[in-house]
């Protein structure tokens, strides 16, 4: 059986791999296998590494959602790692298709996001309400294909489905994206999602690293791998 990932970058501080639609990142009530146990096996293995192995997630992704997620291999890059996250010090560059041209060509989203934790589903807000928290993201229309908008996404804030909600705010839910109002799912229950493109300054190495994870191997995805 294939590996649920192909790795991007790897070296003795920070492992960063580019998953595949449907796989968790961490574990959850499912008790499904997620990539963080999955790839404490490869390291474990790679380098004959006896007892616990250490891997900390520095981010998640949406189980339904592929592309770039960022593993720290020691405790300092860790910790290093969460803070550039918490300070917007790493670019996040997102693909997602949709099948709706949004009004305008690109742009700045601002919503207020409450999550329900119990149902899992995420309500946006124009404006602030209780217990909401500020979303922010810049979008632009990168190519049409098909009949289907490739949108290039920025998220400025990291908010739980933060692009899908907002996306699907202005009439442009992303395909596959039933939660969110598209109107059927994908065949695999994937969503047209990419975490595409990392650029942040190595945390120990202090040197630029850049990121880029091959879109998916799906039919829908084929009419932009040239972009």
């Amino acid at each position: 059986m294939p590996a649920p990932y192909t790795i991007v970058y790897e070296d003795n501080h920070l492992l960063i791999v580019n998953k595949k639609s449907g796989v968790l990142v961490q574990g959850d009530k499912t008790g499904d296998k997620p990539l963080l146990d999955i790839l404490k096996e490869y390291i474990r293995e790679k380098y004959q590494k006896p007892g616990e192995v250490f891997l900390g997630t520095v981010h998640r992704l949406d189980r339904p959602v592929s592309g770039l997620v960022v593993f720290a291999r020691t405790s300092k890059a860790l910790e290093r790692m969460n803070e550039m996250f918490r300070t917007k010090a790493i670019q996040k560059t997102y693909w997602a298709i949709t099948h709706k041209k949004p009004a305008e060509e690109q742009g700045t989203l601002v919503h207020w996001l409450v999550k329900d934790e119990a149902k899992n589903f995420t309500t946006a807000y124009k404006k602030e309400v209780n217990g909401s928290l500020r979303a922010e993201l810049s979008y632009r229309l990168v190519c049409i294909s098909e009949g289907m908008y490739l949108l290039e996404v920025l998220p400025v804030t990291g908010r739980p489905h933060q692009i899908r909600v907002q996306l699907a705010q202005i009439g442009c839910a992303i395909k596959g994206d039933i939660k969110y109002g598209f109107p059927k799912p994908n065949p695999d229950n994937s969503i047209c999602l990419h975490a595409r493109q990392l650029d942040f300054i190595h945390p120990v190495k202090k040197e630029p690293i850049q990121c880029i994870a091959e879109l998916p191997e799906h039919s829908y995805w084929f009419p932009f791998n040239k972009v």
